[in-house]
């Protein structure tokens, strides 16, 4: 956790460099207009106020995303596990990912007018009070059952994935709305940064828990960790409890959150069916945009796919290893995308966001057909890193272009369409894999080789349209 808030840290420093002199410049006696520092020469005493406010507000922000992140990470790690490895009913799960992705479309279009529609502040809290009101319930009836029936586990899985639907897309426009232009690529740096230290932490506490330690024996990122006492393997309705309780922390601090938007814009009052079809005209009107939006979210729609249904099949079924290295994997992934958060952009200073996207998909290609060939832990977690950059770079330096390009009041309802296209793309490879010859013995290697074919023909229209695009 400290390494985490070192990083973020690091990032607000930056962030932070003209706060000072631009403190010192508005307060001194002599200051004229030709003293004040550059690059905040267009700012006023009123700007300030909002800067310094609106920092506070992204600090509760990020923290409340932290404390309820990391119960989340260790329910979503959990549960895809809990049927692979312990009910030993893939097809049951994988049935379950199809139908909460279907119902997703629809949830996305309107979760996006929601976004645009309302305050952000608030539809975050609402969200937290249905995540605490779900995981407590289910926790509740686990403990006084003294099991928690696979109906349930599927439950609180559907209900997080369609409150992600919502959460991230709000998020960003929430991040958008109180930063300054020039600090785009700072704040999605400092979400990614802190949303993988997040993951990292509760993939090692994911370790943990769904295995517990043998004579205090942690297994971990292929090491063996001696620890000084022995855990116990917890049960999923004490994690779902942990998860439920952390939801009411954040509900606390996105409540305390006071902010002033940077850019106030006009509010689309029109009914749910016209605020969608601005979206929708948006991107019509604007076609590089739709083209780099939807293309650059390859790598993140065939993740999903993998996080959630194919990488408990490769663990346990082509490499025959168990919940350490399933977690492992994970804590890999956190590593390589808290990696790309601090690093992608001064990786990337000198080359075009587009062309940088595309660098990162190629590399990801290259590492999915990598594993479908190989059967060792070691180059699996290899992949897992690097997918970690590759996914986490590729969604800072898209967000940042997509921030660049769409207008706050709309980004919502942009947002949103791309979500659908990201779910129709991630149903259509869920239904594919779902067929049972994916989930036998090594088959699931197919799968990651599929992958790499999708992603590499999302390339092609990216290198078709390279110069239109970096403009």
């Amino acid at each position: 956790m400290e390494r985490s808030k070192n990083s973020c840290n690091r990032i607000l420093e930056e962030w932070n460099e003209g706060s000072e002199t631009l403190k010192r410049n508005f307060s001194s006696e002599t200051t004229t207009h030709h003293s004040i520092t550059p690059l905040f020469h267009h700012l006023t005493l009123n700007s300030l106020r909002k800067f310094l406010q609106n920092k506070k507000a992204i600090s509760r922000l990020l923290l409340a995303n932290i404390i309820s992140g990391f119960a989340q990470g260790i329910s979503m790690l959990s549960i895809p596990w809990y049927f692979t490895n312990i009910k030993k009913d893939e097809q049951l799960f994988s049935f379950a990912y199809v139908i909460v992705t279907i119902i997703s479309i629809g949830w996305s279009l309107y979760a996006g007018t929601l976004i645009d529609r309302f305050s952000r502040k608030k539809v975050f809290v609402w969200l937290n009070i249905c995540g605490a009101i779900i995981l407590l319930s289910t926790a509740a009836l686990g403990f006084i059952t003294g099991d928690t029936p696979a109906f349930f586990v599927l439950l609180v899985f559907c209900c997080t994935m369609l409150i992600y639907s919502l959460h991230y897309p709000c998020l960003y426009a929430f991040g958008q709305e109180i930063t300054e232009r020039g600090n785009y690529g700072k704040l999605n740096s400092l979400i990614e940064v802190q949303g993988q230290s997040t993951t990292m932490i509760a993939g090692v506490a994911g370790a943990l828990l769904l295995n517990g330690s043998t004579d205090g024996t942690l297994e971990l990122l292929g090491l063996k960790i001696q620890l000084p006492f022995t855990i116990k393997a917890w049960s999923m309705k004490e994690i779902f409890l942990m998860d439920g309780i952390t939801y009411l922390f954040a509900i606390v601090l996105i409540g305390s959150i006071k902010y002033i938007p940077v850019a106030k814009e006009k509010t689309d009052a029109g009914s749910v069916f016209e605020r969608i079809k601005v979206g929708w005209n948006y991107l019509k009107q604007n076609k590089k945009v739709f083209l780099f939006g939807n293309a650059s979210y390859s790598i993140f729609v065939v993740l999903l796919v993998e996080v959630h249904i194919l990488l408990a099949w490769y663990v346990n079924n082509h490499l025959h290893r168990g919940g350490d290295v399933y977690a492992s994997a994970e804590v890999y992934y956190a590593l390589g995308a808290l990696f790309a958060g601090l690093a992608i952009r001064k990786i990337f200073a000198g080359t075009n966001s587009v062309k940088a996207v595309m660098i990162l998909m190629f590399i990801t290609v290259a590492g999915l057909f990598w594993v479908s060939f190989s059967q060792q832990a070691w180059i699996f977690y290899v992949f897992s890193l690097v997918i970690g950059v590759t996914n986490a770079g590729a969604r800072v330096l898209r967000t940042t272009w997509l921030f660049q390009h769409v207008p706050n009041n709309v980004m919502g309802r942009v947002g949103s369409v791309f979500n659908v296209l990201n779910i129709v793309q991630r149903l259509g490879l869920s239904l594919l894999f779902s067929l049972a010859f994916f989930s036998k013995a090594s088959n699931v290697t197919w799968a990651y080789f599929i992958g790499a074919i999708f992603i590499l023909l999302n390339l092609v229209p990216l290198f078709l349209r390279y110069n239109d695009l970096k403009k």
